[in-house]
């Protein structure tokens, strides 16, 4: 009788087993609905391996309910022009628009569906981009309120056209339909509509992010409580990344058409190990193979075991929503190639600064090696003060310091998903971004304009709650500001003829038909530089007698138009022969386009790196590109009234011109540094380039002028080593030129560091001297950072230390005359230090 339940029990495991496996092993999940909407399209388009099916004609999958008033419209062909590289491109050359409400109401069955939004802002014939105001509802969630996409485009910071939003809805028994509304608000402005390009309705398997019933749930971080997902919930994405691996594409996910970012924008730490796993098959025993792609789970980053993991850890930071609760879903292969047994590598896990596990064992998780896994966790992002609209959302895996437990130090991280969760309110909305200046007409003029009598007012106040009131008010202050706009275009235009904040005899104000003469009307074969803000040409001005360089920035670009604010502002007041001059702007249209002096020789990085370079500059001209450099940015730091940092230091923001001389340039990013005593720093949104952020600058946003000293000093070892700060392609130890600086130079190998180019010309006691300058930039500690009069005074020494050796006159053994000179840059120094001290007193 035993043998016969021992029999039954080993049967029902294995079909156990087995009915996990087989949906395990299935090719790849096979979604109910896959309804992709064009929206104010009258024809079907084929987007990858789907078809967008158009809103114009009667479908079986959804209906429209509009009103009479409903429009189909094209977007401005103009506009496209930003956004044709987009996969999804034909999705955004229709929408539709109404200023009053309509309905998509779709045939759907039973469970969680990803409801996912596609807008364009753009001006639309009779609509005015600034003008689109309402809210989006599915059901009893308020997905979107009072939601202004241009206003939320032109507020991202890595300035997409494109809006985007995802949210899973789970369509409960008995219903049929899964409605999504469009209500514009016109009680705020009656010129206020709604629209839509594009529309996706896809199913997602029952329990993959919802809680299933018998499940206990997850812990809320810093909390003893479970927390489950439950059917009467909606999410909204947040963040969905590729740790250690490439973007992936709708197409290339397991059946949801899900969009995998590539990690490194979010990253607070580089010079992370990507690990890679091989042919071999993956083990799918705890979870379905379609909860993410393959590549996911096949790539990851690791800290590396050894001394290092000790003192590095991964660390993403991800901005969102205050006062929300958030799904935090962190997936996990080991596929270290050392790993085997638990214990050999565990770690802890901090979210939003909090424990959220303090062994975290991914081989005792998923039970075997290589076996995806995934670990949820839920945090609240709450701050006291309601005016703060964002937070960062930190989660670092950090190797376990607990003694001789874990045999490797190392971490382990596959990707990241991140869902806001509806609130007691079935809400998903968060704060509206603040309103900005329309980035066509950057403000330019700090004279505050005259509010004009005779415009008509186009928004109204209406209802009597104190809720329509307040939003009334914020509707008004975002029309007095869009008023101080159209004020200051006009004030640009007319600063060409008067005096203004922007002197004439400093700055001039190019018209676009200048422009489009000097460079043959934008003409192709006259870029000599291409940026993500666009592109450089070389023209000629003054009946062609100056030559010039003319960046054009991209048009609508909300954080192109700020740094065309800021490099006019900066640049108008500063001169120095080391920082390269603005000549002039052109504000016209939809054009921003900055005028400079031109430079023959290109920037600094060409000539270090570029294949177009005969020759490499030798060691002594390297020397002066970047001793000029270096008294450029001293200038900034303490020399042009007021302490202004760069934060934007590399060598591709350092030209050369036709006689070699060095000059800083490319403000955009420029900030005035702390005034006073009692201000050591400025609190700001970290930006630079990867590879030169100061890391007390990253991990705090804390921006200080030394900030600008550790950039200078990767770019010191730039020039000494002759390669770039990060490369991927080289062993994991020389992949960051700072840590294998410091380790060759604490190893008393700092020779094998030096680019072969100059190994025979640079003398042992100008390498001690460069070195040791660029190595004091670099210190972990701002405050143990020279300053950039201490470095100009330390490239001028090592300058000294070049020539008297190369000087074949100098007799070798006489001491005298170098120490002769040792005193004459000290005194020097002591002088330029009580001059700066006296500048801030007065």
């Amino acid at each position: 009788m035993m043998g016969i339940i021992t029999l039954l029990v080993m049967i029902l495991s294995l079909q156990r087993m087995f009915a996990v496996n087989g949906d395990n092993f299935s090719d790849t999940y096979k979604a109910t609905e896959n309804i992709l909407v064009n929206c104010g399209s009258s024809t079907s388009v084929q987007l990858g391996e789907r078809r967008a099916t158009p809103d114009n004609i009667s479908s079986p999958q959804f209906s429209l309910i509009q009103n009479p008033l409903s429009l189909s419209i094209q977007a401005n062909s103009s506009s496209l022009n930003n956004i044709r590289s987009s996969v999804n491109y034909v999705l955004y050359t229709t929408a539709r628009l109404s200023r009053s409400e309509f309905t998509y109401s779709f045939l759907v069955t039973e469970g969680p569906k990803f409801v996912r939004l596609h807008f364009y802002p753009s001006s639309y014939s009779n609509f005015d981009r600034y003008s689109s105001l309402f809210s989006v509802k599915s059901g009893p969630f308020t997905l979107l309120k009072d939601f202004n996409a241009s206003l939320t485009a032109d507020n991202d910071d890595d300035s997409r056209t494109i809006v985007f939003r995802e949210y899973c809805i789970k369509v409960q028994r008995g219903e049929q339909r899964l409605n999504v509304t469009f209500i514009p608000n016109t009680a705020m402005s009656l010129h206020a509509y709604a629209f839509i390009n594009g529309i996706e309705v896809v199913s997602v398997p029952s329990y993959l992010y919802y809680t299933k019933p018998e499940d206990r749930g997850f812990y809320i971080v810093g909390h003893s409580s479970l927390y489950q997902i439950e059917s009467n919930m909606a999410l909204e994405t947040m963040y969905r990344i590729n740790a250690g691996g490439r973007q992936i594409s709708p197409d290339q996910d397991t059946g949801m058409f899900r969009r995998w970012d590539e990690e490194e924008q979010y990253s607070t730490e580089y010079g992370l190990t990507r690990v890679y796993f091989g042919p071999d098959k993956l083990r799918y025993t705890q979870i379905s193979n379609y909860s993410a792609p393959e590549e996911v789970y096949r790539t990851g980053l690791s800290c590396g075991p050894g001394e290092r993991a000790e003192t590095y850890n991964v660390t993403r930071e991800f901005e969102v929503d205050s006062q929300f609760l958030y799904l935090v879903r962190l997936h996990f292969c080991d596929i270290m190639p050392y790993t085997g047994n638990t214990s050999e590598v565990f770690f802890q896990i901090f979210i939003a600064d909090k424990l959220a596990q303090h062994h975290a064992d991914v081989l005792l998780w998923a039970q075997g090696n290589p076996t995806p896994y995934y670990k949820d966790y839920a945090v609240w992002m709450l701050s006291n003060d309601q005016k703060l609209k964002k937070l960062n959302l930190s989660i670092k895996l950090q190797p376990y310091d607990g003694g001789d437990i874990s045999l490797y130090r190392d971490v382990i991280l596959n990707g990241i998903e991140i869902f806001k969760i509806s609130d007691a309110n079935s809400n998903l909305q968060g704060p509206n971004p603040d309103p900005r200046l329309n980035p066509y007409s950057p403000q330019i003029n700090s004279q505050k304009p005259r509010t004009s009598n005779k415009r008509t007012k186009i928004f109204v106040v209406a209802g009597t709650t104190s809720g329509l009131i307040l939003l009334s008010i914020i509707f008004l202050i975002i029309w007095q500001l869009r008023t101080r706009i159209q004020y200051s275009a006009a004030t640009l235009e007319s600063n060409k003829h008067s005096s203004s904040s922007l002197p004439s005899d400093l700055c001039r104000c190019f018209s676009i038909a200048e422009i489009k003469a000097a460079t043959n009307n934008f003409d192709d074969i006259f870029i000599i530089g291409v940026g993500g803000f666009g592109n450089v040409y070389k023209g000629y001005i003054d009946n062609n007698t100056l030559p010039v360089a003319i960046k054009r920035l991209k048009p609508g670009s909300q954080q192109g138009a700020q740094e065309f604010l800021t490099e006019i502002v900066m640049l108008s007041y500063l001169r120095h022969v080391h920082l390269v001059s603005l000549m002039g702007y052109c504000n016209e249209g939809d054009e921003m386009i900055l005028v400079y002096e031109f430079m023959a020789h290109g920037t600094f990085f060409d000539h270090l790196y570029g294949s177009d370079c005969k020759e490499p500059l030798s060691w002594k001209q390297r020397l002066e590109v970047s001793l000029g450099a270096a008294r450029g940015l001293h200038y900034l730091h303490s020399g042009a009234g007021h302490n202004i940092i760069h934060r934007d230091v590399k060598s591709t923001n350092i030209l050369l011109d036709e006689k070699w001389v060095a000059k800083v340039s490319d403000f955009g990013l420029s900030k005035v540094g702390p005034a006073g005593v009692s201000r050591s720093h400025i609190s700001t949104v970290v930006k630079g380039s990867v590879g030169y952020l100061d890391p007390e600058y990253y991990k705090r946003q804390r921006l200080t002028l030394k900030s600008d000293v550790y950039s200078f000093g990767v770019v010191l070892l730039e020039v000494l080593c002759g390669r770039r700060p990060l490369l991927r392609t080289v062993e994991k130890q020389k992949a960051n030129l700072v840590d294998w600086f410091r380790r060759c130079h604490r190893e008393g190998v700092i020779h094998e560091t030096v680019d072969p180019f100059l190994i025979e010309s640079i003398t042992p006691e100008c390498l001690k001297a460069f070195s040791d300058m660029a190595l004091s930039c670099l210190a972990d500690d701002g405050n143990e950072r020279p300053s950039m009069n201490d470095v100009v005074w330390g490239l001028e020494f090592a300058m000294k230390l070049q020539e008297s050796t190369e000087d074949p006159v100098m007799d070798a053994n006489s001491g005298a005359q170098k120490e002769e000179e040792e005193e004459t840059l000290l005194m020097k120094r002591v002088m330029e230090d009580d001059a700066d001290k006296c500048s801030e007193i007065h």
